[in-house]
C-alpha cells in the first residue's frame, strides 16, 4: 500500500454546524481541532508507506484515530463504528458528516506498520509535545511515553472483541440445533454476559481488568467445550463448524 499525502483542508461547513450545535458547552475533540489542528501530517509517516501502489487511508487520521480510541478504550470495530457514527469525530478528523469511513483492519494495519518500523514512539512523543506547548500538561523533566504499552492495550482489546464473539456465536448455534439441552445447563450469567454482540460491550481500561475478562472468557469457553463433549450432549453438536471453530481457537490462545 502507498501513501499519497492527503491535503489538510477545514472542518467541512456541514460537519462544523452541526458540531457546533450539538456541543454547545464544548467538547474535547472539538477543542483538540480548533486548538491543533489536524496534529499530525501525511508526512511524518511516509517511511511506513511504499512509494507506489495503491493510495493508504490518510495516515495523519489514522494516527488520530489510534489516540482517540486509546483515549475511550474502544477495540477497532468501535473505533471504525465511532468515525462513522460520532459528529465529534467527524470533526476532528476533519470529515463530512456522510463519510462512511473505513473498516476497522486498516486501523490494524496502520498500527503494525508503526510497530514494524519502530516508529510507534514518534505518534505519542509528538502529541505530549504538542500538549506540552500548550500547557495543557506540565514537562516533568525527561518524559517517555509508553507507546509500546498504548499499542499493546489497543491489541488486547481487539483479542478479547474476536474471543468474546466467537463465543457468543457458538452459543447461538447451539441455541438453535438444541435450545432445551443448552437451558438445563448453561451459567444464569451468560445470557446477560453473551446476549448483545461483543463489539457493543464497554471494555474495562485498566490492564489488570481486561485480562479477568480474559480469563472470564475462557473460562466460559472450556466450559462450552466440556459440556459439549459430555456423554449426556447430542453427538451432532461436535461436528458443528463453530464448535469445531470455538475448539481450535482455544486450543491456540489458551493451551
Amino acid at each position: 500500500m502507498s501513501m499519497q499525502p492527503h491535503r489538510i483542508d477545514p472542518v467541512p461547513a456541514e460537519t462544523a454546524h452541526v458540531a457546533r450545535a450539538a456541543f454547545r458547552k464544548g467538547n474535547l475533540y472539538l477543542r483538540l481541532r480548533d486548538e491543533l489542528g489536524s496534529l499530525y501530517a501525511d508526512e511524518q509517516f511516509a517511511d511506513l508507506f511504499a512509494r507506489r501502489g495503491q493510495p493508504a487511508e490518510a495516515p495523519w487520521r489514522l494516527a488520530l484515530v489510534c489516540v482517540f480510541q486509546f483515549l475511550e478504550d474502544l477495540s477497532d470495530r468501535q473505533a471504525a463504528d465511532a468515525v462513522r457514527s460520532r459528529i465529534d469525530w467527524k470533526y476532528a478528523l476533519g470529515l463530512e458528516l456522510t463519510d462512511e469511513g473505513f473498516d476497522a483492519s486498516v486501523l490494524c494495519e496502520f498500527r503494525a506498520r508503526l510497530l514494524v518500523h519502530e516508529a510507534e514512539q514518534r505518534l505519542f512523543e509528538h502529541l505530549v509535545e504538542q500538549l506540552q506547548q500548550r500547557g495543557w500538561i506540565k514537562k516533568r523533566g525527561v518524559q517517555r511515553t509508553d507507546s509500546t504499552h498504548v499499542l499493546a492495550a489497543v491489541r488486547r482489546l481487539n483479542r478479547l472483541e474476536l474471543l468474546g464473539e466467537i463465543l457468543r456465536t457458538v452459543l447461538n448455534a447451539l441455541a438453535e440445533q438444541e435450545g432445551e439441552w443448552l437451558k438445563q445447563w448453561v451459567p444464569i450469567a451468560w445470557f446477560e454476559r453473551y446476549s448483545q454482540r461483543v463489539e457493543e460491550w464497554r471494555w474495562p481500561g485498566a490492564k489488570g481488568h481486561q485480562e479477568q475478562v480474559m480469563d472470564q472468557i475462557g473460562q466460559d469457553g472450556l466450559r462450552l467445550l466440556i459440556e459439549v463433549w459430555s456423554e449426556s450432549a447430542p453427538q451432532l453438536l461436535k461436528s458443528l463448524p463453530e464448535v469445531e471453530g470455538l475448539r481450535k481457537m482455544w486450543v491456540q490462545q489458551f493451551f
